[in-house]
């Protein structure tokens, strides 16, 4: 991903440190403006000549120390009811894609994955997953156009109960973080749920962009206010310079990062690896 790339070819060769021109692109990259400035201030204390490597070494300890090695990652339950997953997220994210993406990570390690399409109000987003589950080989419970998204999410539980499925993963419908009445839908649909199995839903994954730089954490804070999240996919990584975001969703929200998608094939999706996010991207 090369974030900090352009940075080392502005401060190699050169005779003094701009320091403002540092912060900006640590800050461009959202590491945001406290950690920046952490850097900065770090690279000031070494009392010497700065060079791009040194620049490039404190940015990566930075992050390396504020990222979790690992995240929890979505469990088979002991007692054999499904294991149910709520991917939420704002519009044009890649959710439904990251649903499916999931879903067949899951069946490649060996589970059981039922996926409810609950994004009632995109036919589109409907159809999207239906081929998606063809795709993959799993199926996918839908419901009729403009139905209940939480009936949905219901009836697909009750199968996954009935079949004695490892993983439901429910595709909510995109919703944009600052309405509250599609928030609050968020919340019938886990009492909904829970109707089922009063345990569940069990893992809530909010989908962000990282393309979108700061404009993921702001949506981050509005869903964990509204139902709280457990961990984040983070798509496009593949294509930002920004990749930033991950560190300060977690430094700020404590939420973790708990898969990647890099590009649009299926394969393209892994759960994430903090130790290889820093080294690819510095």
């Amino acid at each position: 991903m090369g974030f900090f790339k352009s940075l080392f070819h502005k401060i190699t060769n050169r005779a003094e440190i701009d320091w403002d021109v540092i912060e900006a692109d640590l800050i461009a990259a959202d590491l945001g403006v406290r950690g920046a400035m952490e850097i900065v201030d770090e690279l000031k204390d070494l009392g010497r000549k700065i060079t791009a490597e040194d620049v490039i070494d404190a940015a990566r300890k930075h992050i390396a120390q504020r990222l979790p090695k690992t995240c929890p990652l979505p469990q088979k339950r002991t007692d054999g009811k499904p294991c149910v997953i709520l991917v939420v997220g704002v519009n044009g994210v890649g959710k439904t894609t990251s649903s499916a993406k999931l879903a067949l990570w899951m069946k490649n390690q060996g589970h059981s994955v039922l996926l409810a399409a609950a994004d009632t109000f995109r036919a589109a987003a409907v159809e999207q997953l239906e081929r998606w589950g063809e795709k993959i080989d799993i199926p996918v419970v839908r419901g009729n156009v403009n139905a209940d998204p939480s009936s949905v999410c219901f009836t697909a539980h009750q199968k996954a109960i009935a079949q004695k499925t490892d993983f439901l993963i429910c595709d909510t419908a995109g919703r944009l973080h600052t309405r509250h009445n599609l928030m609050e839908e968020l919340a019938k649909i886990r009492r909904v749920i829970a109707k089922n199995d009063e345990s569940a839903p069990h893992v809530t994954l909010l989908v962000v962009d990282a393309t979108t730089g700061s404009n993921a954490l702001q949506q981050a804070k509005e869903f964990h206010k509204a139902c709280p999240l457990d961990g984040l996919i983070v798509t496009k990584l593949d294509g930002s310079g920004r990749g930033g975001i991950i560190v300060a969703i977690h430094e700020q929200l404590k939420i973790p990062t708990a898969f990647v998608g890099t590009g649009e094939e299926a394969k393209a999706f892994a759960p994430f690896d903090a130790e290889a996010f820093v080294n690819e991207m510095i």
